[in-house]
């Protein structure tokens, strides 16, 4: 009996995807639940699953397909094969490389392929049409064009060899359906928002400090690295709680503001830029951000990041410091209103106390719907993550002075 396996539907209001990599070959067996094939939509990259075992018959070798369309079929009632190394076992391996060795072939060619003088292929062809090999040329050379052809023929009876041009092929590959969906957003958000960049700069010491003092520690309890970015999203997290029109959205003619705060982490993945959301950032651990993080990133990188991974978020985070990005004006993630930009840290000089110090030193950049988010809220809200940063102990205070919250002032 012949199964179809039809494409499934992604999501809502995606028709068509493309069939981005096979994972089988074409009439081999397949196992029931096994992943046969990559299916990339507009938004994510999905596993094609085999419903039943049998021998797999593939319909359409790549490219786009609609949803609801035949990729393959499978025949369960094929005969599984017993063993699939027993022709290469039973097939001597030094009888194919005996065959060449005793056939005669033509003597200009084992010479050609012997000598350690490297012809190129211009003068290849010139020779070839001369009659003349390598040894007729010159011998010692390393490497032999079509000047040292025809300065070996002699002067006069050829004309002079054009200089051989440089390699200008080009490659053209067809654009996948999340690249696409990925140019429409963000040339929309450049024409659908008012769309603006603050920044300001961080003093990273006091994290580095930490991080080098309870690395060892944090990674035998928790079994993860303690790194940057769950400082930033705690920070982030306690920010928007005193600045909620930087965690809003429009939506139609009404302003949006969860009282939740979904955090979106930009990562890059071969398919291209994606942001998976840690949900309920507010209420995660930093050991529990940074294994979501982690969990997010390995997904990415095997393309297994599915629309529940990437649905909803209220506000993004992204690293261009990882690649070496020293200031950017990263771009909104919509319908979020706000996005804030990590980059590298620099040792540079600072004033310190009225002395020049030098320090670790990161640029951070706010980029915010200037529709819905003042420029009181956006700096204000820029200036809390910077202080939460230079003083990690005033995220366990709603980012407040702790003195002033002892002190009740």
């Amino acid at each position: 009996m012949k199964i179809e396996i039809r494409i499934p539907s992604p999501g809502e209001s995606i028709t068509e995807v493309e069939i981005a990599n096979w994972l089988v070959d074409d009439n081999s067996w397949v196992e029931k639940d096994q992943e046969i094939a990559e299916v990339e939509s507009e938004k994510a990259t999905l596993p094609l699953l085999a419903s039943h075992s049998g021998v797999v018959s593939i319909k359409v070798q790549s490219g786009a397909i609609k949803v609801g369309d035949v990729a393959c079929t499978i025949d369960t009632e094929a005969q599984k094969p017993e063993s699939t190394e027993t022709p290469t076992d039973t097939t001597p391996q030094p009888e194919p490389k005996s065959e060449p060795k005793t056939q005669p072939q033509a003597a200009p060619q084992p010479q050609q392929e012997s000598s350690p003088v490297k012809v190129t292929p211009l003068a290849r062809k010139l020779m070839d049409e001369q009659g003349v090999s390598v040894e007729d040329i010159i011998k010692g050379l390393k490497k032999i064009t079509t000047h040292e052809v025809n300065a070996a023929l002699g002067e006069g009876g050829f004309a002079e060899p054009k200089q051989e041009p440089a390699d200008r092929a080009e490659e053209r590959t067809t654009m996948s359906q999340l690249r696409k969906k990925l140019s429409q957003r963000l040339v929309a958000v450049k024409n659908e928002t008012a769309m603006l960049t603050t920044f300001n700069e961080v003093d990273m010491s006091r994290i580095m400090a930490m991080r080098k003092e309870y690395q060892k520690d944090f990674q035998e309890k928790h079994g993860v690295k303690l790194g940057f970015m769950s400082f930033f999203t705690k920070a982030v997290v306690e920010a928007l709680k005193q600045h909620p029109m930087v965690n809003s959205q429009i939506d139609g003619d009404e302003i949006v503001t969860p009282n939740y705060f979904d955090i979106g982490i930009a990562v890059q993945t071969p398919k291209g830029l994606m942001v998976p959301v840690l949900r309920n950032a507010e209420s995660l651990s930093m050991a529990q951000i940074e294994k979501g993080i982690l969990d997010l990133a390995e997904k990415g990188r095997k393309g297994r990041i599915g629309l529940d991974d990437l649905a909803g978020g209220t506000f993004t985070i992204t690293n261009g410091g990882i690649f070496g990005s020293m200031l950017s004006t990263p771009i909104i993630n919509p319908p979020q209103s706000g996005i804030l930009g990590m980059h590298n840290i620099i040792e540079r000089p600072v004033a310190v106390n009225g002395k020049v110090e030098i320090r670790p030193m990161m640029y951070i950049a706010l980029s915010y719907d200037h529709r819905i988010i003042d420029g009181k809220d956006s700096v204000g809200f820029l200036i809390k993550v910077k202080e939460m940063l230079e003083n990690p102990e005033r995220i366990l205070a709603a980012g407040v002075n702790p003195d002033r919250l002892l002190l009740g002032i």
